[in-house]
């Protein structure tokens, strides 16, 4: 037996064009209010993916200890955890693929090298991003992030 269609739900198949306005007033509403808030930060949320990297690859180097025993030498660096050392402290235990998920080391968000020393200054080793301006030093915009000062 086939149901039969009731006129009084042909206008319930879709949204009315008023109920489409709603929405899209609402929306751009909500556009206006948020999009410049994350657009006028540009540079925080480039420190910010800065921070979440020297994380990650923090990470990665206490991966590459636990294997090998010690973290890479300044000499070996960050490439360390891509490629197979064959100077200085060449690991037994080297992780087949490396420790990086992509299979190479990250830029910072301005396109630098990050700074790796081991032993380091300030801990058993010392990660740095130097900022937009690639130099040592800075505040705002310019100002380094270090790892022994992350949480």
């Amino acid at each position: 037996m086939i149901p039969s269609v009731h006129k009084n739900n042909i206008g319930n198949r879709g949204f009315t064009l008023i109920e489409l306005m709603v929405v899209i007033v609402i929306l751009g509403i909500l556009a206006g209010l948020i999009v410049p808030r994350i657009m006028g930060r540009p540079e925080e949320a480039k420190q910010l993916k800065s921070k979440m990297t020297i994380v990650s690859l923090e990470t990665s180097l206490r991966l590459y200890k636990l294997d090998n025993g010690s973290y890479p030498t300044t000499e070996q660096g960050l490439q360390a955890l891509v490629e197979r050392p064959d100077t200085g402290n060449v690991p037994k235990k080297w992780r087949e693929g490396g420790y990086l998920e992509k299979g190479k080391v990250p830029k910072d968000p301005w396109d630098n090298e990050y700074v790796y020393l081991s032993p380091g200054v300030n801990g058993e080793y010392d990660l740095v991003s130097y900022g937009s301006d690639g130099v040592p030093g800075g505040e705002g915009k310019d100002m380094d992030i270090n790892s022994w000062e992350l949480e």
